[in-house]
């Protein structure tokens, strides 16, 4: 199938009160297991591939868009390719060329107001490329240089500031900091619904929610219900992929064929994102 814009994707959640979910690819298996999890639940994903993941492919963009874009195309149901969490403005102009449909800019690390500028210029170019532009507010814990909790005072997205920061951005959609935390291993999140709530009367573009590994699966939908539009994943697939591989070395230690431990790993990633697919199928 062709690939769907993310904005479509997003749009259609919106429209039907629901959410539509990404997940984070750094190899092929991710990007394979990603869509088979997503064909055997019958839902549409999003593809993303962090800045993060480009680094750790030696700075090269092309290579891993252009797997995830084939594997997205070969697939049966809708699939949208989004370049996520990118502070570089080098590799945002990559974007369009490289197949995307959308970018989540990362100025948070910035003052507020240098925060706008940057977001606002990044906005403008996006989409006088054709590009959706996703931002974020707020400090969700987990990432080198915030807060060490998400629970901490004051790294919450405030209303108000929401609803400012989008007017004079123009971005397309919000990541807020609502409790949820980056790079959680265990699914131990408590989320301010309450706040998702305040968030979603106060700012006109979608709520996406960052870090939603660590969340449980009630307070995922919970989440949805309150006015979260695109749920990220990303550690739950690592966790899984790392356990299958470690699984099946441990048995076979002497085993050197990759394809013995990568297949299991792919089916693990697939399974996670039926699991997840299913939960917010709300």
């Amino acid at each position: 199938m062709p690939l769907v814009p993310t904005g479509e994707l997003v749009a259609r959640a919106a429209t039907e009160h629901g959410c539509v979910t990404a997940f984070n690819v750094i190899t092929l298996e991710h990007a394979e297991g990603t869509v088979a999890g997503a064909e055997a639940a019958g839902r549409p994903a999003i593809l993303q591939i962090s800045e993060n993941a480009v680094r750790y492919h030696g700075g090269r963009l092309g290579p891993l868009a252009l797997a995830a874009a084939a594997v997205a195309r070969s697939g049966t149901v809708d699939i949208a390719l989004h370049l996520d969490h990118v502070t570089d403005v080098e590799l945002l102009h990559q974007a369009a060329d490289a197949g995307f449909s959308s970018v989540m800019f990362d100025a948070g690390a910035l003052p507020y107001a240098e925060n706008v500028a940057a977001t606002a210029s990044a906005a403008r170019w996006a989409h006088e490329a054709g590009l959706w532009l996703e931002a974020e507010l707020g400090y969700v814990g987990g990432k080198p240089g915030s807060p060490a909790s998400a629970h901490a005072a004051g790294v919450r997205t405030d209303p108000a500031e929401a609803a400012d920061y989008v007017a004079r951005t123009g971005v397309d959609a919000l990541a807020v900091a609502v409790g949820s935390s980056h790079a959680m291993t265990e699914r131990s999140a408590s989320l301010d619904h309450a706040l998702i709530e305040r968030l979603r009367e106060a700012v006109p573009v979608p709520l996406v929610l960052h870090g939603s590994s660590g969340v449980p699966d009630d307070e995922l939908r919970a989440a949805v219900r309150a006015g979260m539009v695109k749920i990220n994943v990303g550690t739950a697939l690592n966790v899984a992929l790392t356990r299958a591989v470690r699984d099946v070395l441990e048995k076979e230690p002497t085993l050197t064929d990759p394809r013995k431990y990568l297949g299991p790993a792919r089916d693990a990633v697939a399974a996670t994102v039926h699991d997840f697919l299913t939960v917010l199928a709300v």
